[in-house]
């Protein structure tokens, strides 16, 4: 059995002028970076702002477990499967980090024969944009610290410091740290904290931006620091967002690249949704929506993050409207959600299936009140048997969902043509799109609306000090946006050991902060890593060359 890599590695790739041109795009109007990967130039966004949109499809999933369930695999094997029954479809995605491709997690540009390629490129530097970002990042923290060390003229406390630098590498040493050590000429010494780069407000922003103006305005609108009196300091006080901008001229062009079908694929932003709001960029989903009749897109983790997230953030922001949502399960997954350790999770096990599939249960629910039509894609592995399926099927159909067994992974394109052939026709159902909240509601009704709708709790717990710095944040005037809620992936709650779909708890928002740039009040519930640390025995010990100097070990 091949692997990933081996795999990609064997893709009869076109070159990537091939791949624009068969969806309208001319050589002039992009900037290739090799041979099979390019930045959509400015040009493309002006010449199709006429054109008429597609159907915006969304694709999520359950709970994320162990044993994995493919969203990023399902969401290119259905553009690769809407091609094969004869529909123009592209496909918009996020950019893989570097931290989950040497940790743990893998990348993110899918698995076995449903894969965007150049796959090593696109898991690792890709076209630079991780890098871009983070540089501006850092700048805008290099210009704080530069501006209190040279007389502070905006008087910042450099105890109410906001902002963190960032990397897109796991390193649990970066997390707490003590900086401007080594005398006077090295600053005022302080404690200072990193960041993943995906988890920065940079990368939101770049992911929310219409276009490199709209850029620059919501940079400078950055919550920096605070003076001495206890007022505001933003990117802009300290005169940052200019220099930033131009380190992000370039990464706010959205990347074009292939499946290993040859289906067009605008890869951009890579926000995580446990932290952020979990989805690629607006103007990649944009300009996907007028290259194809079909744009299928993807919002990382559970529904209950980046599907709550992309509806009423992304879209409402951007003004889209989903036709459909795609729910990937799969038969593990609800078996693990039933009490089976991760190493039984092949065997059969009908009574724990049934236990299990609450979970997937209030995923459907949750997908229910967005007035969108749901469809179900179980991706198939293949010592699920027909018992199991069958039981998932009868579920479906008893909560009112279409469901399509999808063989993406093993199959490409050819194993999902049941799954694209029941979108289609769920894109063409009455469609009652809504946001789960209203922008005028009081803040901590917005809070308390995604807890007790999404996750289900009995209500919302909110200590001194966090009650504290929403109300400061509120006479800033974060009462009039949206609230992204930072949670762990793996439950409903704020506890990750929690499965199932838990009853007759209560969240606890342990601390907020405000995502001004990007446009939203985050709220931290639980506990939360902005900065990941690799395992015992991260990914990157299997990432190697070899003698002839091709890449091995990438999954």
């Amino acid at each position: 059995m091949l692997t990933d890599i081996e795999i990609a590695q064997s893709a009869k790739m076109k070159k990537i002028n091939e791949i624009a041109q068969s969806i309208g795009i001319s050589s002039d109007d992009i900037e290739p970076y090799g041979h099979y990967k390019a930045k959509l130039g400015e040009g493309v966004f002006e010449k199709l702002k006429d054109k008429e949109d597609g159907k915006l499809i969304l694709v999520t999933a359950v709970n994320p477990t162990p044993a994995g369930e493919g969203k990023t695999t399902i969401s290119i094997g259905l553009g690769q499967a809407m091609n094969k029954i004869g529909k123009n479809a592209v496909v918009a995605l996020r950019e893989p980090s570097l931290g989950p491709v040497f940790g743990i997690k893998g990348g993110a540009a899918g698995g076995g024969y449903s894969q965007v390629v150049p796959m090593e490129d696109i898991n690792l530097h890709f076209t630079g944009d991780m890098h871009a970002i983070t540089a501006a990042n850092n700048l805008m923290c290099a210009m704080l610290d530069n501006h209190i060390q040279q007389g502070n003229e905006q008087n910042i406390d450099q105890r109410q410091i906001l902002v963190k630098r960032c990397l897109d590498m796991n390193d649990r040493a970066l997390r707490n740290i003590v900086c401007s050590l080594g005398g006077r000429l090295n600053g005022i010494p302080r404690e200072d904290h990193f960041c993943i780069t995906v988890a920065s407000e940079v990368m939101a922003i770049l992911c929310l931006a219409d276009d490199v103006f709209d850029l620059k305005r919501r940079l400078g609108n950055i919550l920096v620091a605070y003076r001495y009196d206890g007022t505001p300091v933003y990117c802009r006080d300290i005169k940052a967002e200019g220099a930033m901008t131009v380190l992000l001229k370039d990464a706010i062009k959205p990347n074009l690249v292939q499946t290993l079908e040859n289906t067009p694929v605008i890869m951009h932003g890579g926000p995580f949704a446990n932290i952020a709001h979990g989805c690629n960029s607006v103007r990649a989903t944009k300009i996907a929506l007028k290259l194809g009749d079909y744009a299928i897109t993807e919002a990382g983790f559970g529904s209950d993050l980046g599907a709550e997230k992309f509806m009423d953030i992304k879209c409402r922001y951007a003004n889209l409207k989903p036709s459909c949502v795609v729910l990937v399960a799969t038969v593990r997954s609800m078996k693990y959600n039933g009490g089976v350790p991760k190493e039984e999770l092949t065997n059969e096990n009908l009574a724990a299936l049934k236990a299990g599939s609450v979970n997937l249960g209030a995923h459907i629910d949750n997908l229910k009140k967005f007035g969108v039509p749901v469809v179900v894609a179980l991706n198939h592995f293949k010592k699920d048997t027909e018992s199991e399926i069958d039981f998932v099927k009868r579920f479906c159909a008893e909560k009112g969902v279409e469901v399509a067994v999808a063989k993406c992974f093993a199959e490409g394109g050819a194993g999902g043509t049941d799954l694209a052939e029941k979108v289609v026709a769920a894109c063409e159902k009455e469609n009652d799109f809504h946001f789960l909240y209203d922008l005028d509601m009081p803040v901590y009704d917005k809070i308390r609306t995604i807890a007790k709708e999404i996750y289900g709790a009995d209500g919302c717990h909110f200590p001194k000090d966090t009650r504290a710095a929403i109300d400061g944040f509120i006479k800033l005037g974060a009462d009039k946006l949206p609230v992204c809620i930072a949670k762990t992936q793996y439950s409903f709650t704020d506890n990750p050991k929690m499965l199932g779909r838990p009853e007759g708890f209560k969240i606890t928002i342990t601390a907020a902060n405000l995502s001004n740039g990007a446009g939203f009040l985050v709220c931290q519930a639980g506990n939360i890593m902005t900065m990941p640390g690799l395992s015992k025995s991260p990914a990157a010990y299997n990432i190697d060359i070899d003698e002839n100097g091709n890449t091995v070990g990438l999954f």
